[in-house]
């Protein structure tokens, strides 16, 4: 599904001497400066009739016409009437508290059942914001907050944020192993040079940073606490289990279950029956589009990782 965007305005004097990707950025904040850059490029934005590159100046008075077509959904996209455990919500972004199980966009044999078919049923207008208004994304066995926008405008926003690196998002996670210290993961992520669907520390990937801290040691496990520079596809997964430290549950990067000598049947068994990565995202903060507030939400484990620390720390309390 596509919009059609026509647009018309005169450049300002206050911006007289700045490039026309930066003019237009200025201009029309509802877009995003890659996807104004990608107009110009594309010859759907004239200056007085003239079709400029994005780094050419302007003089200031120039009429600047857009004529395009900005494509917002997939025509497969459907709303369905799923239940949403929203957090928070005004006229810009909503909040969701995402549950494990559930995958955040449609795609290869996830065609219903998705964030988007739930958002779809629940905001109609989002068929009207690129990608629903999902600006980020968590696993499918991972719970824990989105944002979603619901304008372009706030859209464009939580890009940038992103983009910029000034979103906070902290994640809790149980891995294998005891850690001595808290420290950073700074290791570029691509995607797995063999088994495409992995992704693998490789030094032709993206920058990658994971900041992490100790909140519980165990017998055998060490409850984290995980900060994100980058938000790469796996991060944490990827980069706990390149120091040797996988996700407890981890169906991928997991590795082998392995539990400590003399633990507890019931610990064992909840360990077994723990069937996804113990990953939550916790926190999540932002300046809002609109108040230019600095706003933030944080939500407890859910209550299978709750269940299992539970039974991780009554476990460590057993005395050989």
């Amino acid at each position: 599904m596509s919009e059609k965007i026509q647009l018309e305005d005169i450049i300002p004097d206050e911006l007289i001497g700045m490039r026309i990707d930066q003019a237009l950025a200025k201009m029309f904040p509802e877009y995003s400066r890659g996807q104004l850059t990608k107009w110009l490029k594309a010859g759907d934005v004239l200056v007085n009739g003239q079709i400029l590159k994005p780094k050419e100046s302007i003089q200031g008075g120039e009429k600047v016409t857009i004529g395009t077509e900005l494509q917002v959904q997939d025509e497969s996209w459907q709303a369905e009437t799923i239940a949403l455990d929203i957090i928070y919500e005004d006229d810009d972004v909503i909040i969701i508290n995402k549950p494990a199980g559930m995958v955040v966009h449609p795609g290869a044999g996830n065609h219903q059942g998705t964030l988007v078919n739930a958002l779809l049923a629940h905001t109609p207008q989002l068929a009207n914001i690129p990608r629903a208004g999902i600006v980020h994304r968590i696993d499918k066995g991972t719970t824990g907050l989105l944002m979603i926008a619901k304008t372009l405008t706030a859209h464009n926003s939580l890009v940038s944020q992103l983009q910029a690196r000034s979103v906070k998002r902290e994640y809790q996670a149980v891995a294998c192993g005891v850690f001595t210290a808290g420290g950073t993961v700074d290791e570029a992520i691509g995607r797995h040079s063999i088994d495409r669907k992995r992704m693998a520390v490789s030094a032709t990937g993206k920058p990658s940073v994971t900041h992490y801290r100790v909140e519980q040691r165990y017998r055998a496990h060490t409850l984290i606490k995980c900060k994100l520079e980058t938000g790469r596809t796996h991060q944490i997964r990827v980069h706990m289990a390149h120091i040797r430290h996988p996700l407890l549950g981890d169906p991928v990067y997991g590795g082998r279950f392995k539990q400590a000598k003399g633990m507890t049947d019931n610990c064992r068994e909840v360990i077994q029956n723990f069937r996804r990565q113990a990953l939550h995202a916790g926190l999540l903060g932002f300046i809002h589009p609109t108040t230019g507030e600095e706003v933030s939400w944080q939500i407890d484990l859910p209550d299978d990782m709750q269940q299992l620390v539970d039974a991780l720390a009554a476990d460590a309390e057993i005395i050989d």
